[in-house]
């Protein structure tokens, strides 16, 4: 899709890259590194998150350890997915390399973040954030083995990771979006994680894909996220940082997409943008 050039008019309603905030589920299908220094969490984006990460990769790594049974069953793995066991046993041992790398499927594989470049990828950096049952929070750099831990997942001598990381997510991630918007692509699991308070849920735009075919609109899930990579990689290659969900959806409309938004019902929940497409991209 081509990207047509911004207006004096958009130009008017934005601000710096640096205060765009863009959160992204992670990836359940990973790439894993087959050499690499193994993952310091120390070396980790938002350094406060350090304590709540080891306690989930320590308990994570125990259980794999210690019975593979319930492990299985913590996990939600069937019988062909003992590997994925075996992988989590040895995490502290793996080599790691960085998030934009590790994750795959088809979100990640249609923005196609490990193969930005200059401006683009340092925008990627700045601007996108990783909701993670194991790490919390990760900037793409981040550097992380491959592993297996769903969202929704209650982890033996943690609980439900949800829980578990709300209170710290809600002291870190309030001062990523500076002033500006909130574009948020998460599913319903990660966003358990985090909620934003209703200052933020004014600057939050939660983006939705329909498909529209013969005049009736159907939500879409798994194929969604195919057009989701899309739209994300075309903001960061617009250069642009929206302050609002309605400079947000302008953006979008402006780069060729339909866009639509829908204030929310209650002043405190964020607002809602659906882009409307006529063909249900795979990849």
């Amino acid at each position: 899709m081509a990207t047509p050039p911004v207006t004096e008019r958009r130009r008017s309603h934005i601000i710096s890259a640096q205060t765009l905030l863009i959160l992204l589920p992670p990836s359940e299908g990973k790439s894993a590194p087959s050499r690499g220094s193994v993952v310091n969490l120390a070396k980790h984006s938002f350094p406060e998150l350090s304590e709540t990460r080891q306690t989930i990769l320590s308990a994570l790594v125990e259980v794999c350890q210690r019975d593979t049974g319930a492990a299985a069953t913590a996990l939600g793995l069937g019988p062909t997915q003992a590997d994925e066991i075996s992988r989590n046993a040895r995490l502290a041992d793996a080599p790691a390399a960085p998030a934009r790398n590790v994750y795959t499927g088809v979100l990640y594989d249609a923005l196609g973040l490990r193969n930005l470049e200059g401006a683009v990828a340092r925008r990627a950096s700045r601007s996108i954030v990783i909701t993670s049952g194991l790490w919390g929070l990760l900037r793409p750099t981040d550097r992380i083995p491959a592993y297996r831990l769903g969202g929704g997942v209650s982890l033996p001598g943690v609980g439900a990771l949800a829980t578990r990381w709300r209170p710290a997510l809600d002291a870190v991630v309030p001062a990523l979006a500076g002033q500006g918007a909130i574009i948020d692509l998460r599913s319903t699991t990660y966003e358990a994680f985090w909620r934003p308070d209703p200052e933020l849920a004014r600057r939050t735009a939660k983006v939705r894909v329909l498909h529209e075919q013969n005049g009736k609109r159907t939500v879409i899930s798994h194929h969604s996220k195919a057009t989701k990579g899309h739209v994300v990689r075309a903001i960061l290659e617009s250069g642009e940082s929206p302050r609002t969900p309605v400079d947000v959806a302008e953006l979008l409309a402006t780069l060729g997409w339909k866009a639509e938004l829908t204030e929310p019902a209650r002043p405190a929940r964020p607002w809602t943008l659906d882009v409307v497409v006529d063909h249900v991209a795979t990849r």
